[in-house]
This record gives C-alpha cells, structure tokens and sequence, in this order.
C-alpha cells in the first residue's frame, strides 16, 4: 500500500461510517486475562483479523487470512466487558492478524481508550506511517515490533509479502520513531526454523543503540491454512505471539 500523509490519516482515523463499520469487523476475538502478552501488566488481549504478510510460519492463520470463519465481537461486547473488568486489569494488548493494516483502527483503539486502560500494539513493522499516527493521536502506549530476521531474508520469512528494500525502508522508520519515543517499543524476534544464530545476531546489530532484542521459540502452526496452498498460488501467512 502507497501512503501519503493525508491518506495515511484518512486511513487511521475515526471516518464515516463505512470505515468504521470496517474497522470494527476485523474483531474477531478476546482473551479476558493474559499474564504474558504484556510483561509485568496484567491486561486484556484483543484480537484483530487480516495479516499483510504471508509468512510460512503463521501460528494463527485463520485469524491472518480466513477471519471470515470466525465470529465478528461485537463492539458493544468489547465496550460492555471493558466496564465490568477494568478494575482489574492493567492494560489492553492489540493484536492480530497485523492491526495497523486494519482500516480505520483509530475507531477501536478510541474505544478501548475511553476506558482508561493503556494500550499496546503489537505489529510487524511494515506500515510505519500507521504507527506514526497512533503516536500522534495518543492512543497507544506502547508497540511490541516483531523483526522477522535479516532485511535479506524477509522475502522468504513473510512468504514473498515483503522485499529487502521494503524491509530495510519500513523498519529504518520504525527504529527512528523508537529513538524519537523512548520507552515506547520493544523489538522480539520468533526463532522460527529458516533463521540462524546469525541472523538472529544481525538483528540485534540492526536495532538502534540502546535497544535489546527479546527472542521467542518458534510454535508450530495450529493450522492446515499455515502450510503452502499451491492451487491459490500462494505461501500461506504470518501471526507470531
């Protein structure tokens, strides 16, 4: 997707109807407590269908790609459980699927905000001019970036999704805002089978000074949607944990 600043913010933000109601269809999903999506805070995990990557090692593809087979929440379900449950969280992940590829996403993040409850995003990076406009608006506190590896092996690692080019173009950005917001991100990486104890080292040389790399192991995929689907001509996508 080509952004430009005024489309990037017509893309973010809380428009209309259409874009609403689109945005709000990507919910497919919530997990009441988790004590390990983020580290130190008890919160609350929403999570939001459609992937921009096609990553061969997807954990979760059919929240990725196949969101349609899962029942849409809807946002008086979410607004309804943030009120009777607040008081005992700490926070409310977002997650995917990748929620800065979702239209208008600056819908449901306004909504969780009204709650009082920090938010953090996880993504994989590539549409950084998203995440330039969350910061700006104030709705998030903190991104969790998964690094899928090397620039260089990104065509492989997101099923040809992304090139070098782009990865080094996006992630520059993303390593530039978190030198421009300290405290704000965290970088991990999934050991997923095609990377190496030097690649995972070439990531960690990638990220800007002052910054550590936190590894995850790699988890299989769950689903049959996760292997090669050679009819449709393409390598299935990516959700990492």
């Amino acid at each position: 997707m080509a952004w430009s600043a005024s489309g990037a913010a017509h893309y973010f933000k809380e428009l209309p109807s259409a874009m609403t109601q689109s945005a709000w269809n990507h919910l497919r999903g919530l997990e009441p407590l988790s004590l390990c999506d983020w580290p130190g805070r008890p919160c609350a995990v929403v999570f939001l269908g459609g992937c921009n990557l096609r990553c061969p090692t997807c954990h979760n593809a059919e929240l990725a790609w196949n969101m349609e087979s899962l029942p849409v929440l809807p946002q008086a379900s979410l607004r309804a459980f943030l009120a009777k449950r607040s008081r005992w969280l700490s926070g409310v992940t977002v997650t995917g699927g990748e929620p800065t590829a979702v239209p208008g996403i600056g819908a449901i993040l306004h909504e969780i905000s009204l709650s009082g409850q920090p938010i953090k995003v996880d993504t994989n990076g590539m549409l950084p001019e998203a995440v330039e406009l969350m910061l700006a608006e104030g709705l998030v506190s903190q991104f969790f970036v998964d690094v899928k590896g090397p620039f260089e092996k990104y065509p492989a690692l997101t099923g040809g999704a992304v090139s070098e080019y782009d990865a080094r173009r996006n992630l520059s950005r993303m390593f530039a805002l978190a030198e421009a917001w300290p405290g704000t991100f965290l970088f991990r990486t999934t050991l997923v089978p095609l990377l190496t104890t030097e690649d995972v080292a070439a990531v960690r040389g990638m990220l800007p000074a002052g910054f550590s790399l936190t590894t995850q192991d790699y988890k299989p995929p769950r689903s049959p949607h996760a292997h090669t689907d050679s009819e449709a001509r393409r390598t299935a996508g990516n959700l990492v944990d």
